[in-house]
């Protein structure tokens, strides 16, 4: 097995929850941790798990349509994730399921997930993918990217040799910005807080329409402070730099195959209170506008 086979592979198998005893009344799944450079469990892998655990309790042919997460602890590396699912409605065409994840006696995320009948008719309309984006094969892939600074960041490391996802940003990404630089950038300036990012999964696998849709919940969470950090002046590198997923809401439009490139537009509208509001439109290769997101994240720097 290649290494972009094998870095997808224990993606999939994070998302590949084993099912338990039920308890109380709640559906319980197990799941793997997976490891991140942070030290801690992100943001993304636990979305995923919570979209797959609700996805095993709803009819056939239900698609998540929404979810409202929030992270509430800190997730170890060394433990499993365990999954309750409390089944809040099974309407015509809706299911509304909350799950909660716990490691030990901890929670550290509970979410609002609903489910929707695949196939319902109704208006539609969506805005426009931007002309002009330069095609993700004439970008520099990630691994390409990261490779020669992978001894100086864990970062780098990262994304050179276990990410799952191949980036490509369209100007540059804010993990290999030069800190001083930075720091000249003028908050104020929204145009700064604006990117776009081609990816798609290291590597292919056959995904069934849940797993499409918790994979792309578990790539976002990767990128979607960056718009904050942009317009703050801010990289990953900068020195003492705390930043943590507080909140994330999502919503699908249409299917995506996260193994194929996807395009996200993303931008940070507002920041205070040591609070950034990051927002993201996914849109599949052919200009379809498939999800839409917003997360808001903790991101602290310290006093000179």
């Amino acid at each position: 097995m290649s290494t972009e086979d094998e870095a997808l592979a224990q993606a999939i198998a994070g998302l590949n929850l084993q099912k338990q005893q039920p308890a109380d009344g709640r559906s319980r799944f197990l799941g793997k941790s997976l490891d991140f450079p942070t030290g801690r469990l992100y943001g993304g892998q636990l979305l995923g798990q919570a979209i797959m655990a609700g996805g095993r309790t709803v009819p056939e042919g239900r698609l998540p349509h929404s979810m409202h997460a929030y992270y509430l602890r800190t997730g170890l590396l060394d433990q499993d994730v365990q999954a309750e699912v409390e089944t809040i409605r099974d309407g015509h065409s809706f299911s509304s399921r909350r799950v909660d994840l716990h490691q030990g006696e901890r929670t550290i995320l509970n979410a609002l997930l609903s489910y929707q009948q695949v196939g319902q008719e109704g208006i539609r309309y969506a805005d426009p993918m931007p002309t002009g984006l330069p095609d993700p094969e004439d970008l520099p892939g990630s691994r390409e990217l990261m490779e020669p600074y992978a001894d100086q960041s864990p970062f780098a490391d990262y994304y050179a040799h276990q990410s799952p996802f191949d980036m490509r940003h369209v100007g540059g990404t804010v993990l290999l910005d030069d800190a001083d630089e930075a720091d000249k950038r003028d908050s104020e300036d929204d145009s700064r807080s604006r990117q776009a990012v081609w990816s798609r999964t290291q590597g292919g696998a056959d995904l069934n329409p849940l797993m499409r849709r918790a994979l792309l919940a578990m790539e976002c969470d990767q990128i979607m402070m960056e718009p904050a950090l942009r317009r703050a002046g801010l990289s990953m590198t900068t020195p003492g730099i705390s930043f943590a997923s507080i909140d994330h809401a999502m919503w699908w439009y249409q299917d995506l195959d996260p193994c194929d490139w996807h395009c996200f537009i993303q931008e940070s509208p507002v920041a205070d209170h040591g609070r950034s509001l990051c927002m993201a439109k996914v849109y599949n290769r052919q200009g379809d506008l498939a999800a839409y997101m917003v997360q808001e994240a903790m991101i602290r720097v310290p006093k000179n």
